[in-house]
This record gives structure tokens, sequence and C-alpha cells, in this order.
């Protein structure tokens, strides 16, 4: 009775605070949204050669031009003084132009990523045609089909994000949605007054764990009812495996806001101290990107924060419907974090 009490105790507190309540539910749903109409086809961005023909075709332009055709890129023909303003606007990733004999191309240095993709393509389309202009006949090139690596064939970016934003939403809910409350109540001396009340610790504690855990319960099924009637997007996997990891990223993300909160006796120190981690694990996790382009380095260093792991075996249970068999190590780590940080917050932990 007592721990149903300060169950329904932390839900009404809770649902004080509407600012709360929105950046838990409604904005997660707002970033699905957002992010899956923007990228729905899912083909990344869009390749576009602006080319800047001679005063007179010749036959090599010509057989660039009709190699570039075989391609999937957006080719636009453009007048060199409109091709120029175009450059200075920052609007082009690759411009190529006629020059002598030959060609000369331009990448954008602010546009590097799509740049770079671009300019491949390119000098494929100049090699086979100088493969045409030889009297070869004009190859076939290899068909391209985009999949996981589970050999799922959707190229719907939402898929992607959908486990992403439930990761990010277990480790916001850990980090702040458990860590700064505590420093908060400690801060404003509620833990005090707790203190000399008959509630027992555990009650307390316990109530807090269960409020959360429904709390993401909420959150986890608000986004997979969106993504299955919006973007229809469903778990490909076993509904038992999947709760099974998001049990153990709850866990763990819960056992790193109640450790944080240890170190901190203001809600501004928490906020700095808790940034640390959020950002980084944000940002080089996979929540919204891949790192394929970064450095391999950083690729590998990032596995040993828990939210990079966690999502990678999120996706392979909810994209590819894989087992975790090859996901130990991973699962590992976080299992670790979850373990460290329980028993820091259980060593730390205290009412004043």
């Amino acid at each position: 009775m007592l721990l149903w009490r300060q169950f329904v105790m932390e839900w009404k507190l809770y649902g004080r605070d509407r600012a709360a309540m929105f950046w838990t539910f409604a904005f997660p749903v707002l970033m699905l949204l957002g992010f899956g109409v923007i990228f729905k086809g899912g083909d990344g961005p869009k390749l576009t050669v602006v080319w800047v023909p001679p005063a007179q075709m010749a036959a090599k332009d010509t057989a660039l031009v009709k190699a570039l055709g075989q391609f999937p890129i957006t080719l636009k023909s453009l007048p060199a003084a409109e091709a120029e303003a175009r450059w200075s606007k920052g609007e082009t990733a690759v411009q190529v132009e006629a020059a002598g004999d030959g060609f000369r191309m331009k990448v954008n240095s602010y546009l590097v990523a799509q740049g770079q993709m671009t300019a491949q393509v390119v000098q494929q389309a100049f090699l086979i045609s100088q493969s045409q202009l030889q009297g070869e006949p004009m190859p076939k090139l290899i068909p391209v089909s985009m999949e996981s690596p589970g050999h799922a064939k959707s190229a719907n970016y939402a898929a992607f994000l959908l486990p992403g934003l439930l990761g990010m939403n277990l480790m916001s809910m850990g980090l702040f949605a458990v860590g700064m409350v505590n420093v908060s109540y400690r801060e404003k001396g509620k833990f005090r007054r707790l203190a000399v009340t008959p509630l027992p610790k555990w009650i307390f504690l316990l109530g807090q764990v269960l409020h959360r855990l429904t709390v993401t319960l909420i959150q986890t099924v608000f986004l997979l009812l969106v993504g299955r009637f919006v973007f229809g997007i469903v778990n490909e996997g076993s509904y038992l495996l999947l709760a099974a990891v998001m049990v153990l990223g709850t866990a763990c993300f819960m056992a790193m806001g109640f450790a944080l909160s240890s170190f901190a006796e203001t809600s501004e120190t928490y906020a700095a101290i808790s940034n640390l981690l959020f950002f980084p694990m944000m940002f080089l996790s996979g929540v919204y990107f891949t790192l394929d382009a970064a450095p391999k380095w950083l690729q590998q260093a990032v596995i040993v924060l828990p939210l990079s792991p966690f999502l990678k075996a999120l996706r392979a249970v909810f994209n590819d419907g894989s087992g975790l068999a090859a996901h130990g190590l991973g699962l590992g780590i976080v299992a670790l974090w979850a373990v460290l940080g329980f028993g820091l917050a259980v060593k730390r932990f205290r009412w004043a």
C-alpha cells in the first residue's frame, strides 16, 4: 500500500510540470514526425552536378553527359554566368565544365560529404565516356539495392530514427528525470524532511524507479504507434528480445542518473556534469545518423559509451529481426555501466 501511494504521488508531482510532460512525450513524437517526413525517401542527399557546356559541344562532352545519365543524379546544365552565381551562393556541391581537351571539376569545400560522393560518380561517368569514345559498347552498371545489416530492404529513414529516439529518451530520462530530480530534492531539503518520516527509504526509491519505468513504457508505446500508423514501421523481431534490451537500457541509464546525482550539490552543477555524458552520447552514438564517415578511432571509441552498443542491439532486433548473439560484447558494456552506476549510487546515496 505504501509503495502504491508513493507511486501515485510521483505521478502527481510529475503531472504538475507541463513542460516536462511535453519534452517527455510530445517532443520525441514531433521529432519522429518531422525528420521522418523530411527524409521519407531515405535516399540521403540528392546528388546534383552542375554542367557548364562549352559554346560548341564536342564528342567528349556529349559522351560524358550521356554517361552521367546512367547514374541516379540530377544534371543541371547552366550557362557560365548563372553557374558562377549559383556557386557563389554555396548552392552547388560539384561543378563540371569543359577545359581544353578535357574537363575541370570543382567540389564545394562546405558541402564536402555530398561533394565527394558526387565527384566519385562523375569520375566513373568520365571513365565510361572514355570507353565509348574508343569504340567500346556502353557498359552496364551493377544493380544496387539498399539493405540494412539484417538484409531488410526498407529505405525509410524513420525506421532508422525510431530506435535512436527510443534510446535517447531512455538516456534523457535517466540523466535528467532521475538525476536532476534527486539533486533538486536534496538541494531543496526534501530528502532531509523525508528522512525523519516513517516512509522507508526503499519505498521512496522504488516508487521513483517504478514511475520512471511506466514513463518509459508510455514513451515507447507512443513512438511505436506513430511509427506503425504514420510510416508503416513494424518491429521485425521478437517483442521479448525488444523488451529485454529496453529493460537493460532503462536500468543502465537510471543507474547512471542516480550515480551522477551523488556528485552534485546543486542543479547547476549537475547540469554541467550530466551534459559531459549526454552530448557526446547524443551526437556520437548514432541517434540521428551513422558515424561511417568519422575516423576509425572515433567509431571504436564511442563503443565504450553505453548508448552506442545499446542502439546497435536495439536496431538489430527492431529493424532486422535478428537475435542478440552478435551483440553480446556491446550488451555486456551496457550491463557493466548499469552495475557500476548502481553500485556507485548505493555507496554514495545520502539523504542530506
